[in-house]
């Protein structure tokens, strides 16, 4: 095993905790890349040797160190590769590590029974693609033509399915890899008609991308809003900023917008999905300047708030809308 794919089970809305926590994984290596809300990626080829342990090893006193230190446990899957290790990772659970073998039979064996959906990269729709042709496991997807997949999902995505599929991962752990966007969900219990609780959804998910941004001192340039409705279809509207931002008011009117734009009129809404895009470092980015003290007093209250939060809780300072 050389790489390790981390997942610290941190509370909703702690992703200020992740750069320490990674930390501990450049104890051991400094190729780590930041899998952000949660997580992480570690090559430790050089590791193995320097302290004479294998991956898994090293992965308990990890686990050890997360929860001396901080508290906080995680999940560990630990592969040859990064795309090995992020599969190992949906099977491991808090206090055993999941290892991938490294040797080609054992690996083929290892994803043969596993659903298509485990690996990086393949989302709900082509899931569901392969699904209605009788490709439901990886060892399917292994033993079928390639012509077959590249009619189903297109030429190069099939190529990469059926190299993912038999266990080849060409992929590689980049240190210091810039997130290049932030989602968050908000799903109704049952579907939801109510206008009212589709903006409440909405100012509470700003609300969390806006506080996430501000932990990792990141600030977005486009918001995309995913209405998801009772009979399985979606509705997707994205908007560029004004200027690239971090600030939740800012966000939730932009989020407001676009679901106003979209002139739903009794929608049976199953989920509402907000993603940042164009991440980039706020310390770089552009601000127009204002004499408004209004704006300056939010912006106050805000860092104020940030700080009760990392305190006490994600709970202890929200919009008065959703403290009931």
């Amino acid at each position: 095993m050389t790489i390790l794919c981390v997942r610290f089970q941190l509370p909703p809305m702690y992703e200020a905790a992740l750069p320490g926590l990674l930390g501990l994984l450049e104890e051991f290596t400094p190729v780590v890349e930041a899998l952000p809300p949660d997580g992480g990626l570690a090559d430790l080829r050089g590791a193995e040797r320097y302290f004479g342990r294998s991956a898994v090893e090293l992965a308990s006193v990890l686990r050890v160190r997360a929860l001396a230190r901080y508290g906080v446990d995680c999940v560990i899957g630990a592969g040859p590769g990064p795309m090995l290790a992020r599969v190992a990772l949906r099977a491991a659970r808090p206090g055993v590590t999941c290892a991938v073998p490294e040797d080609p039979d054992g690996i083929a064996e290892f994803l043969a029974g596993r659903p298509v959906s485990v690996l990086p990269g393949i989302g709900a729709a082509t899931a569901r693609t392969l699904n209605e042709y009788g490709l439901d496991t990886l060892g399917r997807v292994a033993a079928a033509p390639l012509s077959t997949l590249q009619r189903l999902v297109g030429a190069k995505a099939g190529r990469e399915l059926r190299e993912k599929a038999s266990g080849i991962d060409r992929g590689r752990v980049v240190p210091n890899a810039v997130a290049r966007s932030l989602v968050t969900e908000r799903a109704f219990g049952i579907d939801e008609l109510d206008p009212g609780r589709h903006r409440k959804a909405l100012l509470s998910a700003a609300e969390e991308i806006g506080v996430r941004l501000r932990a990792v001192e990141k600030v977005c340039r486009t918001l995309t809003l995913t209405v998801r409705y009772a009979d399985r279809s979606s509705t997707t509207r994205s908007r560029t900023l004004k200027e690239p931002t971090a600030h939740s008011a800012a966000l939730t009117k932009a989020a407001y917008g676009m679901y106003e734009a979209l002139g739903l009129q009794r929608a049976r809404v199953r989920a509402l999905v907000l993603r940042a895009e164009g991440l980039g470092p706020a310390d770089q980015a552009s601000c127009q300047l204002t004499f408004d003290p209004v704006d300056e007093k939010v912006r106050r209250i805000e860092e104020v708030a940030d700080r009760a939060r990392a305190r006490f809780g994600p709970r202890a300072v929200m919009p008065g809308a959703l403290a009931a």
